[in-house]
């Protein structure tokens, strides 16, 4: 059991939650959702008890633990990896440690070895004695290989430290855990594990994170934070979004019967609760949605970006034309003879193991970067837009943002006034004064959106988009999506949100250092290919 009771916070005169009252029950999982700056990951620091709210409590049940993924990838520097590990359920690791020098005490007493041999009894109730071999099983799940079990965790890669904390938190099955941004860091195969151990827990679980596929593969629940309240629905994600968009259709279409308004919810709820029974959360999100009323559907207070790309002209027969290009950096091959031209209708999702490959093949193809080796031909009739990985150099000067648009403004445009650059800006949820703001005092997810306003200026044909969700707050994911989904022209992509790659891309390729590996399929049907797996490995050899 987890309850907060009356929380309150607030920073000056800025209000993060006021009188918040909400119960977690064993069993379900709740993603917790929010904007950007709404407290989610602040409410989970509250509930770990990292900080105190100015009022309200935080209770749990008797006996019961819980557990937090930490975020400073510093803090067991000095640790051994598999001991960060154990170090995850603190109350066994206290009593060994109080057993242990109980053992090494030359004058410990009749007594004292009577309280050892209660201490062994608790430890191994514990799972004490096999508590090692559980670690290291943990971490090789999490893709920590053997050969770092003992290294001290300065010592390895950064990318490895954050698993070393998820499997920190996630070690001994405590009753409460809360992750946030668990998938930071994850490879797709890696995430799938997380996804699978999460969906069988028992426990219950809470998880901040802005991966869509994520969250509706292991939620339950969700509890949305919004105005300074949390309130918990049922479903996951997709369910919480669609049948919030459906209701808010619903109240605007003042023509439509009150019956017929509530046929079409009992409709989407029953196909839902259909769907959850292929989901891995099968069981318990399925009871959950047949008991769900119309009454608790309620349309969402978000403001979603209008992100549309309208391309001033068609793409021709000719679009791009790529022969064995080639690129190293440092002595390391990135990709190597990679040959493939483009077809009219086509949206491609690039992938490589190594992360620096397709940023660098995105930058070669911009004009950015020079290849190793290896020809490049863009059709006459392609205008691009890009989204780079990087975007500082954009940022340099102090320019506010009307300024800072109007130097994109492309040839074709010969009335760029005031109301038409704002029209851009308002698209991307900068209204009023927001446009006066500076550049160089932006946030990472503002600066996104700005570079999103500035490729819809330019209106392409194509665009290519290098880790587009990054910094962004699911509402701004979810329009970038559609906005993809519904684009007429070319989309070429790379992403680590599941959701975008599957529901956007109709062709696969993978850039690897001996060649490419080129499929007219979706991002989940390249995934389950198991000849695709057997290439792969090949192909990184």
């Amino acid at each position: 059991m987890l309850s907060a009771k009356n929380i309150t916070l607030a920073y000056g005169k800025r209000v993060l939650f006021d009188e918040v009252n909400i119960n977690f029950t064993k069993g379900n999982c709740y993603g917790v959702i929010g904007a950007n700056g709404a407290g989610k990951s602040t409410f989970l620091k509250i509930l770990s008890g990292e900080i105190e709210p100015n009022k309200g409590v935080v209770e749990i049940g008797r006996g019961e633990r819980m557990s937090f993924l930490k975020q400073n990838q510093f803090e067991f520097d000095e640790q051994t990896v598999i001991n960060a590990v154990l170090m995850g359920h603190k109350h066994m690791m206290e009593v060994m440690q109080a057993k242990d020098a109980i053992y090494m005490d030359p004058d410990a007493t009749e007594e004292d070895y009577m309280k050892a041999s209660e201490l062994e009894a608790e430890f191994g109730e514990m799972g004490g004695y096999t508590a090692e071999s559980d670690a290291a099983s943990l971490l090789s799940d999490l893709g920590v290989t053997e050969n770092f079990h003992q290294s001290l965790m300065k010592d390895i890669p950064g990318n490895l430290k954050l698993r070393v904390l998820l499997a920190q938190a996630l070690f001994g099955n405590p009753d409460i855990l809360l992750l946030d941004e668990p998938t930071n860091g994850l490879d797709i195969e890696t995430i799938g594990w997380l996804e699978n151990f999460l969906a069988d827990y028992e426990n219950i679980v809470l998880v901040v994170s802005h991966d869509r596929h994520f969250l509706d593969a292991v939620c339950t629940h969700v509890a949305d934070v919004d105005r300074q309240k949390i309130k918990v629905f049922t479903g996951n994600y997709t369910f919480w979004y669609e049948s919030s968009q459906l209701m808010a259709r619903q109240i605007n279409d003042k023509n439509k019967k009150v019956e017929e308004k509530r046929q079409a919810l009992l409709d989407f709820i029953a196909r839902f609760s259909a769907n959850a029974s292929k989901s891995k959360q099968a069981t318990s999100r399925k009871k959950a949605l047949e008991k769900l009323t119309v009454e608790e559907i309620e349309p969402s207070n978000r403001k979603y970006p209008g992100i549309i790309f309208q391309p001033l002209r068609e793409v021709g027969n000719q679009i791009l034309n790529i022969e064995n290009l080639s690129k190293s950096v440092d002595g390391r091959k990135l990709f190597d003879k990679i040959s493939f031209s483009i077809n009219k209708g086509e949206k491609i999702a690039f992938l490589s193991k190594d992360p620096l490959a397709v940023t660098n093949f995105f930058e070669i193809i911009s004009n950015n970067v020079a290849a190793d080796s290896g020809k490049i031909e863009w059709g006459t009739t392609i205008t691009k837009a890009y989204l780079p990985l990087e975007n500082s150099e954009f940022f340099k000067e102090g320019l506010n943002l009307m300024e800072w648009l109007r130097q994109f403004v492309p040839a074709h445009v010969t009335d760029a006034d005031e109301p038409f650059l704002r029209g851009f800006l308002g698209k991307m949820l900068f209204s009023g004064d927001d446009i006066l703001k500076k550049t160089n005092v932006l946030s990472g997810g503002e600066k996104v959106r700005c570079m999103v306003s500035r490729m819809m200026l330019q209106n392409p044909n194509l665009i290519i988009l290098d880790q587009p969700t990054n910094h962004l707050d699911l509402e701004s994911i979810q329009s970038f999506n559609e906005g993809c989904i519904n684009f007429p022209g070319i989309v070429l992509i790379t992403s680590h949100d599941h959701t975008f790659m599957q529901t956007v891309a109709n062709r696969i390729i993978e850039l690897t250092p001996n060649g490419a590996i080129d499929r007219l399929m979706t991002f989940d049907e390249y995934l389950e290919d198991q000849r695709i797996h057997v290439l792969r490995e090949e192909m990184y050899k």
